[in-house]
């Protein structure tokens, strides 16, 4: 097996962990939306998942990014680190954990467009197929089988999913050069004055005190794994086996959601979900094969 085929597969497997643990994102922020607000929330998370961030930096003595890499690191912060954290926290607001979950069936393609768009990837004619077969029959399952949800909640989740592409397509590109953590890691300390000030100004008036203990679980793993543990594993798969490659996975991201969002947060899940499923299956490995 030659060395490039050897990178693939370890991005293949990178990425699927990173997935696996963003999967739980959503089911998680739908519970600590219940007694956070979403720009509370977007702050608090990241503020806890910087200072984490801060003492890996440090202890692994890690180098400053250079003055090129700032905008760079900026626009990771733009997309995955407020951008799509608050939009989808506005949107769970008004729609369930299983219907913003099958949204991120639209992910790989617009992380697939970033990455030919800013990185010049070029992945086949066929590769292209798949990517849109996937991600229509993800968003079919949506309209068909999803508990019906409010407009602005659907909006703000494609307005979530855009943004998102554009981090992860930037981050990776950076992973490249950087490392995985140290993107994210930057990414986040460079927003902590933002994301502070944040915190400080959407305070609870009432405290903390009336909080509940599942609002505290789903801040935990949102701050914890999906704001900085699963990029570890998600950056560096994207960087090993291709932007747009790898970013297909992420079709099958919404079927982990919405089991989760049944496990914990008691939703419906339909039959057809398993059919979809197969046929989703099918399309990440055909754009594996063709990419």
């Amino acid at each position: 097996m030659d060395q490039r085929l050897r990178g693939w597969n370890k991005g293949w497997g990178s990425g699927c962990l990173g997935m696996l643990i963003f999967s739980g994102s959503l089911p998680a922020t739908r519970l600590a939306v219940a007694d956070f607000s979403p720009l509370f929330l977007t702050a608090i998370r990241a503020l806890i998942a910087a200072a984490l961030a801060l003492v890996c930096l440090t202890v692994l003595r890690q180098k400053r990014p250079a003055a090129r890499d700032l905008v760079g690191l900026a626009v990771v912060a733009l997309g995955v680190v407020v951008g799509f954290p608050l939009l989808s926290a506005l949107a769970l607001q008004s729609i369930t954990a299983a219907r913003s979950a099958v949204f991120i069936g639209l992910l790989p393609l617009s992380t697939a467009l970033f990455a030919v768009l800013l990185e010049g990837e070029r992945p086949r004619a066929r590769f292209w197929l798949f990517s849109l077969a996937g991600a229509a029959s993800v968003s079919g399952f949506a309209l068909t089988h999803s508990a019906s949800g409010a407009l602005r909640g659907d909006l703000l989740m494609c307005a979530a999913i855009l943004i998102c592409g554009l981090g992860y397509a930037k981050g990776a590109s950076l992973s490249r050069r950087l490392g995985g953590w140290q993107v994210i890691s930057w990414a986040l300390v460079l927003a902590a004055p933002v994301t502070g000030l944040l915190a400080t100004a959407t305070w609870p008036a009432a405290g903390l005190r009336g909080v509940s203990p599942a609002a505290w679980a789903g801040l935990g793993y949102v701050a914890i794994f999906s704001m900085l543990v699963g990029f570890v594993f998600w950056y560096r798969g994207l960087a090993l086996g291709g932007i747009a490659r790898v970013g297909q996975l992420q079709l099958l991201q919404p079927f982990f959601g919405l089991l989760l969002a049944a496990l914990f947060l008691r939703e419906p899940v339909v039959w057809p979900m398993l059919a979809c499923t197969g046929l989703t299956v099918l399309c990440v490995a055909g754009a594996r094969r063709f990419a």
